[in-house]
């Protein structure tokens, strides 16, 4: 069963390339004279952008290593709990929200913070609860045990 165009579109990475743009518009069209303050900033930055990815590469190897799928809006053939799994229910959406925290860090893009909630509000409502809906029915207690012992976000 393939996905149309308009789900293709309606994708996190989407998303966060979306709330990045704007992030780095912002910087570049509207700073506002403000910044960070230099090298701190550039460092945190990196930081959070890197362990933003590496959360997404652990989830992703997790997933691939109990074969279910990694794209959202399809059914998943497993309830991954293993690995990073075991520390947060949604790594992948917590990496691109680093990811995104990171880019607005790196370029000095003081007025765009307040898309960092807004973007995680966007991946909570589109993402994360119809796919908690369906790993719900699916798992059933399983889901409700697992939910229990681990955090959506931390």
């Amino acid at each position: 069963m393939g996905m149309s165009a308009g789900r293709w579109l309606d994708l996190p990475p989407i998303w966060l390339g979306m709330f990045a743009a704007l992030s780095w518009g912002q910087a570049n069209y509207y700073a506002a004279g403000l910044n960070f303050g230099g090298a701190w900033s550039d460092f945190l930055g990196g930081l959070l952008v890197g362990g933003g990815i590496i959360l997404m590469l652990l989830a992703v190897y997790e997933m691939r290593r109990l074969r279910t799928t990694i794209i959202p809006h399809r059914e998943a053939n497993s309830l991954v709990q293993s690995g990073i799994f075991s520390r947060s229910r949604n790594p992948i959406y917590l990496g691109y929200a680093l990811v995104l925290a990171g880019l607005i860090l790196n370029w000095d893009a003081i007025l765009s913070l307040p898309l960092i909630p807004i973007f995680v509000w966007v991946i909570e409502k589109r993402f994360i609860v119809p796919e908690e809906g369906r790993l719900r029915r699916k798992f059933k207690a399983d889901f409700a045990r697992y939910e229990q012992r681990v955090r959506r976000w931390l």
